[in-house]
């Protein structure tokens, strides 16, 4: 299996909106495959297909990293897209691998409603809550050319991306 190179902060693919899968074929199933892969590698949690150069609406997921378990739960989607979420926030660290070594406190909607396409081309709903909430969020914002950074103020996103282009230029990152 084949994975990506994962591209930094400030490549402008990340702010790119990416499009519509006219449906999951043996060509997406293996850009999920090639994802996920490049997700367990990093390691993270999730990853959108702006985040390997590629601008259609694939995500992958997993919280079975984040709790160190042996069996592995990948999440497939493409075209995701929240039907539903609650007026309740929930308030999380979160990082990105695009912008490598950062966290801060998002603030979120605690649940939502996920539709989807999954790995067999089928369609789904998802009901999400606590870190699975905050991951789908945050990878759907990818697609949709947005990054967790830009839900902080001016100075601190600026800082954190200061960060990152000094760690890319010491190459500590590469």
């Amino acid at each position: 299996m084949s994975s990506y190179k994962i591209i930094y902060v400030p490549d402008p693919v990340l702010k790119t909106v990416a499009q519509p899968v006219v449906r999951v074929d043996d060509v997406i199933r293996a850009q999920f495959d090639g994802m996920l892969a490049t997700m367990y590698d990093a390691p993270g949690i999730g990853l959108a297909a702006n985040q390997v150069n590629m601008l259609n609406r694939v995500i992958v997921m997993d919280m079975s990293v984040r709790e160190d378990s042996e069996e592995r739960t990948p999440i497939f989607m493409a075209n995701p897209e929240i039907i539903w979420e609650s007026e309740e926030p929930s308030v999380m660290e979160e990082g990105c691998l695009s912008i490598p070594g950062q966290f801060a406190e998002v603030t979120r909607p605690a649940k939502v409603r996920v539709k989807y396409l999954d790995y067999n081309n089928a369609e789904q709903e998802m009901e999400a809550e606590g870190l699975l909430s905050h991951c789908v969020q945050h990878e759907i914002d990818h697609l949709n050319g947005v990054l967790f950074v830009d839900y902080l103020s001016m100075l601190k996103r600026n800082m954190m991306l200061k960060r990152v282009a000094k760690m890319i230029k010491d190459q500590s990152v590469l």
